[in-house]
């Protein structure tokens, strides 16, 4: 099978997306970390569970880090390694910074030729089955020996880790509170590689209530509550067009019982974002669409205190200048108040992450 995008060079601003997604990730639920002098190190963790999906699971914990801290489960994109993705995005710093577990799963080329997640495979895609089960039982792995928030469990992801996240949201919707995919597709889009083409592009056109189906589907008989979303796409990515954050819109605020129409509109560091709200006015789903960025995740890379990842060849090396913005509010999303996975807080512009094959 080959996803491969196009190789191309052109550089575009974006905003930080993983300053932005931790902000409201960790939202007001979460209380200061001091770390200590960093030691910490990426290491692999074996013996998690039966692992039906043949993945390999790589785990940080910050030095120090006490039990009740959040857990994200970050997802590479296709030829990416836990190791390259961590190091291109900055996740580690991260988990420093802010205090949370990392959970990085990895993909094996005797399960896929260009190591991406296999969102497209019936026998992957579901609830107790597959790399899904494989992923759930990496996440409660690290509950276990780290005692982590079982409330705060949160999923992100690139591309083909993107549409991984939305797997895992609607799989799972009993271990993850929110999730952020970056251009992603909706669950269960395709079932075969040749659907997963047409699912990346053109994008497949269903009403809201067959994609609210697909996930109600993934998991019979859950009444909620459900993950809260947030969806980044980049307006010029021709590998996983716009059109699927349009159709992921439509998948999860149809499960959430809210319209399609944003009952918000306003922009963040620049770039359009939109928020739509259940019937009891709660912010369920959010999208981040970064006007001009190809397929990518945007990156900030730097030492400043607001930058993110490093400069390598697949993503982008062009100088974005940082901007000032201000705070602005977050929201509860949920009854237990989840947080939205989207900008709570205004952060600096930043470097568009274009991957070359990442889906």
């Amino acid at each position: 099978m080959d996803l491969h995008p196009p190789r191309t060079q052109r550089r575009l601003p974006a905003v930080a997306v993983l300053l932005a997604l931790l902000a409201a990730l960790l939202g007001t639920g979460w209380t200061a970390f001091a770390p200590t002098a960093r030691a910490a190190s990426l290491t692999e963790v074996t013996g998690f569970g039966t692992n039906p999906g043949n993945l390999r699971m790589f785990r940080y914990v910050p030095d120090g880090l006490p039990a009740g801290r959040p857990l994200v489960v970050a997802l590479h994109g296709c030829t990416q390694s836990a190791a390259a993705f961590d190091t291109e995005t900055g996740w580690t710093t991260w988990a420093d910074r802010w205090g949370f577990a990392l959970l990085l799963p990895q993909q094996q080329s005797g399960n896929n030729l260009n190591s991406c997640f296999n969102w497209f495979e019936s026998a992957d895609i579901g609830r107790g089955s597959g790399e899904a089960l494989s992923v759930k039982q990496m996440t409660d792995r690290m509950k276990t020996d780290l005692g982590s928030d079982p409330s705060r469990v949160y999923a992100t992801g690139l591309s083909a880790g993107a549409a991984m996240t939305n797997v895992m949201l609607a799989a799972y919707p009993d271990v993850f509170a929110s999730g952020a995919p970056v251009a992603g597709l909706p669950y269960a889009c395709a079932t075969s590689v040749v659907a997963a083409y047409g699912c990346m592009n053109p994008g497949t056109d269903l009403s809201p209530a067959a994609w609210g189906d697909k996930v109600r589907a993934a998991y019979p008989g859950y009444a909620g509550p459900w993950p809260t979303v947030s969806v980044w796409q980049g307006t010029r990515d021709t590998t996983v067009v716009p059109a699927n954050m349009t159709e992921t819109v439509e998948q999860r605020t149809h499960v959430h019982g809210a319209d399609t129409a944003p009952d918000s509109t306003d922009t963040v560091s620049g770039y359009p974002h939109a928020v739509y709200r259940d019937s009891a006015g709660r912010p369920v789903v959010e999208t981040h669409s970064i006007t001009g960025m190809g397929h990518g995740q945007p990156v900030d890379p730097g030492t400043g205190a607001e930058q993110c990842g490093v400069a390598v060849p697949t993503y982008s090396t062009s100088t974005c200048a940082p901007r000032t913005a201000s705070d602005s509010s977050g929201a509860s999303a949920t009854a237990e108040h989840r947080r939205l996975p989207g900008a709570a807080r205004k952060r600096r512009c930043c470097r568009a992450g274009r991957r070359t094959t990442d889906t």
